[in-house]
């Protein structure tokens, strides 16, 4: 046998007992065994280097560690699912898809379990996996390729070849969990919360040797485009999807079924509450999807969620424990928000002590006292909450809880603005505010300074050495070097350590790269209220400079794609304050970039027939989704506003229009219906 028939046999051979292992969880052969395929095969390659290629299982580890995950636009935006938290609540979603279908008979679905994961879209070509990316805001993503290859479950050559995109979920299984905060509390780390937070976290990791210990999986689901007359696979059901998937070699969650009528779905889900705890992955519920590819299509989707699913939530776990004290916390935006301190107590497997509140409101609604034994549970199996008090054991010299009248971190006093159900300080020097304003202009999704955490944070506004976000590009090694860092063990115990010239050199260079972020980051950094990642980028795409948005009317910011009064009232709000306006300027002085970059602009601006003029979609389009039509207006140069205005050139209405129709009547702005529309986007 020649190298080059040796090579591809043992690449056979270990694709083969990877998914065996990694996918059907039935290994055929020990695990020095398959290390021994594997050490024989980088020998080979070793020796032969030109008959290494990118499908080669020993490609999957290995390479440098990014500076930071580039972002990538979807083909497809990736939608949320809906919720239903009852059966009731899933036999009235099915009551609306055989309304919409305009069916009597029972409807056929393919029920399949929630993984408590991170979504993800692999793009494959000629066969071989070209790109994994994050969900991110469904319409962009982070490119995470690297740290996807490392996970074994994943093929990187499919049984198929064309362009191809799957969609799935990456988790991280409970003994895989378990081990790695074993591991981090020996190592004085702070622990995951939970396996999903776990699994996040690996993926967004700098350094994919690393992600390749951490033991992630993955589960695959969709197709993209499947059952469309130019999809590369010609398929006419949801259940034919994944049987096709499994037979390329994907990993497809086993315990699927196809179920028809609504009563063989609440047996199925009632089955899995029970049966749920026996999975080695954490499951919150089932997915819900109309099995017939056509039908889906008819049903359409709206601006948010598919209409031909929905993801039911398992009922969440109640505890009851005691509730020690009713405390308050101060946002980056001055909301204050009350929480619970609890008698630690088991929940859904992690340990409670603190759980949401949410309002004043809310907590005088329930009448929820310190002191009160309460039922507490997690919300959709993640976020704990308190539900309500046990009225039988409340103590006799109970008394209701009264929201704070002043600051707890100033003192200035607080404000509740009308119509609002949270109370603010309008403090503008608060240091609370500051703190997590800085924890959020720090954080991955914002400017992204890897190193500068709560921890770093809180120690340079105690002692003075950061005042506001500029602040933080004064700073200097040395200076770093003499703080500390503290990490929390399982045990509670806080160790602390001296932060050192290593990783303040690390931090001052992350502060230095971060100077040469997109504008988004910078825009979404600031945190101005209301307006968050996507937000932020609608605002960079359409203004291009700092300095073109600060001088933007409101009027000019409600032109815009996707920006409403409110977003645009609170925008130009925040740059009308002037100690903004002198950040702005103390930013811009240290060299953080103020604009996209010409050549980028260059890149980005659309020329077609459409150029120049604007237009507003209201209403459900039966041929396309909203984003789709976005998109064919901005191929042939035309831009996409959130409301209208005298200077709209046409409103684009489809079925159940709402107040923006009206609008366009009063102000004379002529208006398309569908068919008008398709001729446009046909003829241009």
């Amino acid at each position: 046998m020649t190298p080059a028939e040796r090579i591809a046999e043992l690449r056979r051979l270990i694709r083969h007992h990877e998914e065996r292992y990694y996918v059907l969880n039935e290994p055929e052969i020990a695990d020095a065994e398959f290390d021994a395929l594997m050490r024989e095969l980088e020998r080979l390659e070793a020796e032969h280097p030109d008959l290494v290629t990118a499908d080669s299982p020993t490609r999957r580890v290995g390479g440098r560690a990014a500076a930071a995950f580039p972002t990538v636009e979807h083909a497809e935006p990736m939608l949320s699912l809906d919720n239903a938290y009852s059966e009731e609540e899933l036999r009235a979603f099915d009551d609306r898809v055989r309304r919409g279908l305009g069916a009597d008979e029972p409807i056929a679905y393919v029920a399949e379990l929630k993984i408590d994961g991170v979504s993800i879209a692999l793009t494959y070509e000629d066969g071989l996996l070209a790109r994994g990316a994050t969900r991110g805001d469904g319409v962009r993503g982070e490119d995470v390729t690297a740290n996807i290859r490392t996970i074994r479950a994943v093929p990187l050559r499919l049984g198929s070849g064309g362009h191809l995109e799957v969609r799935g979920e990456v988790y991280l299984p409970r003994r895989a969990f378990e081990r790695i905060n074993t591991q981090r509390e020996d190592a004085g780390e702070p622990l995951f919360a939970n396996p999903r937070n776990a699994a996040a976290g690996t993926l967004r990791n700098l350094d994919p040797a690393l992600v390749a210990t951490r033991g992630l999986r993955a589960f695959l689901y969709q197709l993209v485009g499947a059952g469309r007359p130019e999809a590369p696979v010609r398929l006419d059901t949801h259940a034919e999807t994944l049987d096709l998937l499994r037979r390329w070699g994907l990993p497809v969650e086993p315990h699927w079924q196809r179920r028809v009528g609504v009563d063989e779905l609440v047996a199925f889900c009632r089955e899995w509450d029970e049966k749920r705890r026996t999975l080695d992955f954490d499951t919150d519920g089932v997915v819900v999807k109309v099995d017939r590819l056509a039908e889906r299509r008819l049903l359409g989707a709206t601006s948010k969620f598919p209409r031909w699913a929905i993801a039911f939530k398992f009922p969440a776990e109640q505890k009851t424990t005691l509730l020690r004290q009713i405390a308050v916390n101060v946002g980056r935006t001055g909301a204050v928000t009350p929480f619970a301190v609890l008698e630690p107590v088991v929940v859904a497997g992690s340990t409670i002590s603190m759980a949401t509140l949410h309002n004043a409101d809310d907590i005088a609604r329930k009448d929820i006292r310190e002191g009160d034994w309460v039922i507490v549970e997690k919300a959709g199996d993640v976020i704990p909450r308190v539900v309500g008090p046990i009225l039988s054991r409340r103590p006799p010299d109970s008394v209701p809880w009264r929201m704070p009248t002043t600051c707890p971190r100033c003192g200035a006093a607080l404000h509740r603005p009308e119509g609002e159900v949270v109370w603010r300080c309008e403090n503008t020097s608060c240091p609370a505010k500051l703190r997590r304003g800085l924890e959020h202009f720090a954080s991955r999704s914002a400017m992204n300074i890897e190193g500068l955490g709560e921890s770093l944070v809180a120690q340079l506004i105690d002692r003075g050495l950061v005042r506001d976000y500029a602040d933080i590009y004064a700073l200097r090694a040395e200076t770093l070097a003499n703080l500390t860092s503290t990490s929390v063990r399982g045990d509670g115990k806080t160790i602390e350590r001296r932060f050192g010239e290593k990783n303040a050199a690390k931090v001052i260079a992350e502060i230095d790269r971060s100077r040469t972020n997109e504008l988004w980051r910078l825009i979404y950094g600031l945190g101005i209220r209301h307006v968050g990642e996507r937000a932020a980028q609608v605002l960079q795409d359409a203004f291009g400079s700092m300095d073109a948005l600060e001088a933007a009317s409101i009027d000019a910011l409600q032109q815009t794609r996707e920006i409403g009064p409110v977003l645009a009232e609170s925008v130009r709000s925040w740059f009308d304050e002037p100690r903004n306006q002198q950040l702005v300027e103390r930013l811009r002085a240290a060299g953080v970039r103020m604009e996209v970059p010409a050549e980028t602009r260059a890149a980005r601006r659309a020329e077609g027939p459409l150029t120049g003029k604007t237009y507003v979609l209201t209403g459900t389009l039966a041929a396309m989704t909203r984003e789709e039509a976005t998109a064919a207006i901005e191929r042939l140069g035309g831009k996409v506003a959130g409301s209208v205005s005298r200077k709209t050139t046409a409103v684009i209405v489809g079925a159940d229009a709402g107040s923006k129709a009206e609008k366009a009547r009063e102000l004379g702005v002529p208006m398309l219906d569908e068919a008008a529309f398709l001729a446009l986007i046909k003829v241009q």
